[in-house]
């Protein structure tokens, strides 16, 4: 992702995420987010309802279901898309949601 507004919050959500803040990461997304279309819209869709999977599993919720919605919304994309190599991102989560 290149510079400006949208390329920092790749890279601060990025940064939330290695920290483990994933409820951070929507926020930091969710701007983008509503002005994004097309693929890049469903992009950062995913990418958030795999932060709120895993701050659901964090709180004891579990997760599964925004999983299988983000997977809905990745799979198929390209990764890297738009500068984000979200394979392992869905991998994580995969992983410690145990699916």
């Amino acid at each position: 992702m290149g510079a400006g507004p949208l390329g920092e919050a790749w890279g601060q959500a990025l940064r939330l995420w290695g920290e483990g803040r994933y409820f951070e990461v929507h926020e930091v997304l969710e701007e983008a987010w509503r002005e994004a279309e097309g693929e890049a819209r469903r992009l950062l869709q995913g990418v958030i309802l795999l932060a709120a999977a895993l701050h659901q599993a964090k709180s004891g919720r579990g997760g599964l279901r925004n999983l299988r919605k983000a997977e809905g919304k990745l799979l198929g994309l390209p990764s890297p898309y738009l500068g984000l190599d979200w394979q392992p991102l869905l991998e994580e989560a995969r992983r410690r949601l145990g699916a």
